[in-house]
């Protein structure tokens, strides 16, 4: 069922906002190629590094903040265990569960490319805040 409520405006803000986005994610693409990661290879090195206060997370954890199914999450783990980025390790209190670990050449890629993400990042929050006329995006912080 069609919205019949949405402005001009509210389309060319989504339009705008998606455009943006597509943009910095493209720059990301192109810079975890450069290092030779895929980009969901980083995204899982950077929920590891980023993601909790402890040094590791579970193969469910990650699926959700990758929003993917977990046997590709277990894929993907696999992928960047095999290049030397992670480890699994069975679960300290449940040995059911694996642990991914960060190792230290995966930390280290993932700060690398993060750091070459910090120019676009803040250009990125720049084009929205000069676009959230009306509040629209202003949640995105």
């Amino acid at each position: 069922m069609c919205d019949d409520s949405l402005s001009l405006q509210d389309f060319q803000q989504l339009s705008s906002f998606r455009y943006q986005l597509r943009c910095f994610l493209r720059h990301s693409e192109d810079v975890c190629r450069q290092h030779g990661v895929t980009p969901l290879q980083y995204q899982l090195l950077l929920h590891l590094l980023g993601g909790r206060e402890r040094q590791w997370a579970s193969i469910g954890e990650l699926a959700e903040r990758l929003q993917a199914k977990h046997h590709g999450t277990v894929m993907l783990v696999d992928r960047c265990e095999q290049s030397g980025l992670v480890k699994r390790a069975p679960g300290r209190e449940d040995r059911r569960r694996s642990e991914v670990h960060l190792l230290p050449r995966g930390a280290e890629l993932a700060r690398l490319i993060a750091t070459e993400h910090q120019p676009e990042l803040r250009q990125f929050k720049d084009r929205f805040s000069r676009i959230d006329k009306s509040g629209l995006l202003s949640t995105f912080g």
